[in-house]
This record gives structure tokens, C-alpha cells and sequence, in this order.
């Protein structure tokens, strides 16, 4: 097959129905913050346990995870007993895959607004990344909506979220000609107070400038999966809409602006919390009448439940592993429109 074909082969497996991708692609500070919240120190060894665990946690990552999002040093890591990540990975039938972007920095001359850092070196990185066994790539952008309350310098402007759509064009591109696939991802930040209706403008916005980048740089949208937000209030806002309304939105703003050739949307969880992000991608694929397969990219809602329950303890392994089964059992069954809460209410052996 040609890289092309690969890539469309990898992009395809990447939304098998039934399955999603698990982000596993924490940086050192924000997994820090994480073991923090459980009294675990935050040293190589227990950020590699920690994902071994996941990683071996079978029959889930065979049945329920199609890809994982590694951050440079679990690439590159060893399991205690010598098997390296990748091949942990590997033989559960998963793809690997690499966060390449380098976190965010302000935005000259858009005060309030950040652009991601990456571009420079990342045709040679991507090379080495090819080598060592990712397959998939994965670059985020924020984009944040400022206070309802804030009349001058409302965010975000026009020119701040053609920044961030640029970025991701020339990423997406760089992928495809390392024979990698490019997960692009817009992320319109839920934290803030502004109204669903705003997010709905603001995504479709964001949506609409990243196709057109895509496009005009070239890239293969049959090799790329898109991982948006879902249309949501802001944390702080006080109407919050029903998942019916969740649905309903984040399925026409997809319909208004993704092309039919890209072969998969995985949401971002965006801190919804666990059964809350099962549950809203669950409604889209209920209601149905898209041309995507519609699946999961999540990372705390995932795996939240199984840190708490380890608590960075050898003794807690199989309990952790229970916990992580169970959210990945559901999010398959969600990305089916199958799921149920009384089916999540129910304990897994």
C-alpha cells in the first residue's frame, strides 16, 4: 500500500465503532497535579506504572481502545519488566500515537488570547516519532470565550482563531508527509460563563477556519480525525443546557462545517465529568443521521475513576484496572449509542 493508503487504513481503525482513543498524553507538570490530587509522588517510575497499568489492562484496551495518545517520555519508556510502551500497546491491537505540540504561549497582539508552540524542528521529530512507532499524531489549540460581561476585548477575535487554525493546518501537513495521521484539535475552552448559544457561534467559527486552513495547505482530510469540544455552556454559566440540547447543537454545527470525508470525530472530554461526557457523546450517536463515526478521545474521563481508585498503591492494581475496564466498556458503548445509566450503575467483574 502507499503512505496514503496507510495513513486512511490507520485513520479508520482510529473510529472503530465501538472503540476511541485513550489520551495518555499528560506532560510531567499536568500529571504532577494529577498524582497530587492523590498523594502520589510525582517521580518517573510511578508515571510509568501508572500507565502500564493502563495499558495492560486487558480485555478493555483489546475490545474498547483503538489508539493512545503517549507524551514524549512514554514513548520512549520501558515497562518495569523491559517491554517497551509501544509494544504494550501494540499487541492489544491499539495504535500508537504522540502529543507533538509544545503547550501554549500568549498571542502578540491579541491580548487574552494564546497560540500553540511547535511548528519548528517538528518535520525532523516527526521522522524520529515514525520511527520509534507512532502512527498518529495529536496538536491541540485553546480557544477561550471571554466573560459575557466584557464589552471591549471579547474574546475570541478573528485573527486569534485563524492563529491557532493556521497552526494546525501546517501540523496536519507535516504529518501526512511523515506518513502519520494528524488528530487536529480546536478546543474551545467550558470554563468560562458565556451561554451554549455562544459556544455553538464560537465552535462553528473555529470549525469553519480550520477546514479552510486544512484545504489550502493541503491536507488529506480521508487521514485526519477531528477532536472538538462538544457544544456546551460555560462551567460558571448558570442556564446549562440538556444533554438533548448538547446533541442537537454539537450535531449541526459538525453538519454546517466537517466535509464527509474525514472518517471520524473523537470528542474531547473538555472536564466534563466522567458519566457526563459518556453520556452526551451517547445522545449524538442516538440520534444519528451523520456521516462520521462519532467516538471518544478522552483522558480524565477515562481514567480519573481508576487514579482514584489506585492511589499510586501496588495493592490497589486490580481495583484501578476495574475502575479503567468499566469507563472504557461504557464510552464503547456510548460511541454505539448503546449506553445506559442503569448499564454504568452496574459493577464489572
Amino acid at each position: 500500500m502507499s503512505k496514503m493508503d496507510d495513513m486512511v487504513a490507520v485513520a479508520n481503525a482510529m473510529v472503530t465503532p465501538g472503540k476511541g482513543i485513550l489520551a495518555a498524553d499528560e506532560s510531567t507538570g499536568t500529571i504532577g497535579k494529577r498524582f497530587a490530587s492523590i498523594g502520589t509522588e510525582n517521580l518517573e517510575t510511578n508515571r510509568r506504572d501508572w500507565r502500564d497499568m493502563l495499558f495492560r489492562t486487558r480485555p478493555a484496551m483489546d475490545d474498547h481502545i483503538s489508539g493512545v495518545i503517549l507524551y514524549d517520555e512514554t514513548l520512549r519508556q520501558s515497562a518495569a519488566d523491559g517491554t517497551s510502551m509501544v509494544d504494550l500497546i501494540k499487541a492489544t491491537g491499539a495504535i500508537p500515537g504522540i502529543k507533538v505540540d509544545m503547550g501554549i504561549t500568549p498571542l502578540a497582539g491579541r491580548p487574552g488570547e494564546t497560540i500553540t508552540q511547535g511548528l519548528d524542528g517538528l518535520r525532523e521529530r516527526l521522522a524520529e516519532y515514525y520511527e520509534l512507532g507512532a502512527r498518529f499524531a495529536k496538536w491541540r489549540a485553546v480557544i477561550e470565550i471571554s466573560h459575557p460581561d466584557v464589552a471591549v476585548g471579547r474574546t475570541p477575535t478573528e485573527g486569534g482563531i485563524k492563529a491557532n487554525t493556521h497552526a494546525l493546518g501546517r501540523y496536519a501537513a507535516l504529518c501526512q508527509e511523515a506518513g502519520i495521521v494528524p488528530i487536529v484539535e480546536p478546543e474551545v475552552l467550558m470554563g468560562g460563563a458565556h451561554s451554549v448559544e455562544r459556544c455553538h457561534e464560537v465552535t462553528e467559527r473555529a470549525l469553519n477556519s480550520l477546514f479552510t486552513e486544512l484545504y489550502e495547505q493541503g491536507v488529506a482530510l480521508e487521514a485526519t480525525i477531528l477532536k472538538p469540544n462538544m457544544v456546551v455552556a460555560g462551567k460558571q454559566c448558570a442556564q446549562q443546557p440538556t444533554r438533548e440540547e448538547i446533541a442537537t447543537r454539537t450535531i449541526k454545527v459538525l453538519k454546517d462545517t466537517v466535509p464527509s470525508a474525514v472518517p471520524g470525530i473523537a470528542f474531547l472530554s473538555g472536564g466534563q465529568e466522567n458519566e457526563e461526557a459518556t453520556r452526551n457523546l451517547d445522545m449524538m450517536n442516538k440520534i444519528g443521521g451523520f456521516p462520521w463515526k462519532l467516538t471518544y478521545s478522552y483522558g480524565r474521563a477515562l481514567q480519573q475513576s481508576a487514579l482514584f481508585a489506585w492511589q499510586g498503591k501496588a495493592a490497589n492494581y486490580d481495583a484501578a484496572q476495574t475502575a479503567f475496564a468499566h469507563r472504557a466498556k461504557m464510552n464503547g458503548l456510548a460511541s454505539k449509542g448503546q449506553w445506559s445509566p442503569e448499564v454504568d450503575a452496574e459493577v464489572d467483574a
